[in-house]
């Protein structure tokens, strides 16, 4: 009972800490360490990561709204934390660094694709290209983020990690 409740307790932690962190850099538009923090997360707690990703969307919803965005976010998010999984070999933070621009790079294309559905292809390319200096952005702010906060982050959550206890290593 008690790893399970420590395990409640890290997938709250980590849900809550990409809210704060989004929150913490609102004032930068398509600045955003939930990129990197679904990164450090997946590497690090695994499949634990999901459990993260669904408090993150929840709390995103209550503070928001469960629009048309919020959709974006429910197949945008664990797909990263997929990606992730599947580059996992990669070592150094530059590599992680240029992969979280990529995604940053990709975002807005990943998001349109929700619009299919109602405007068809025309309205997935008006809001790529529309969105494009935005996505720049993202993927610049991914990547200096990233290339600056990856090992000193790695490192602090290899410690939690390390702390837990060894059921919740799963």
């Amino acid at each position: 009972m008690k790893t399970r409740l420590t395990s409640l307790c890290l997938m709250a932690m980590m849900g809550t800490v990409m809210v704060v962190s989004k929150e913490a850099l609102a004032f930068l538009p398509n600045v955003e360490l939930v990129s990197l923090l679904t990164i450090l997360f997946t590497l690090v707690f695994r499949r634990q990561v999901i459990g993260g990703l669904g408090v993150f969307l929840l709390l995103e919803g209550v503070l928001y709204g469960f629009g048309l965005w919020w959709l974006m976010y429910l197949y945008v998010w664990p797909l990263l934390a997929v990606l992730v999984w599947l580059f996992r070999w990669m070592k150094r933070s530059w590599q992680w660094a240029v992969f979280s621009g990529l995604f940053g790079l990709a975002f807005g294309s990943l998001c349109s694709l929700v619009y299919l559905p109602m405007g068809g292809v025309s309205m997935v390319i008006a809001w790529i290209i529309s969105g494009f200096t935005f996505d720049l952005v993202h993927a610049g702010g991914n990547f200096m983020l990233a290339l600056l906060l990856y090992h000193p982050l790695r490192t602090a959550l290899d410690k939690l990690d390390r702390w837990l206890p060894r059921a919740e290593r799963t």
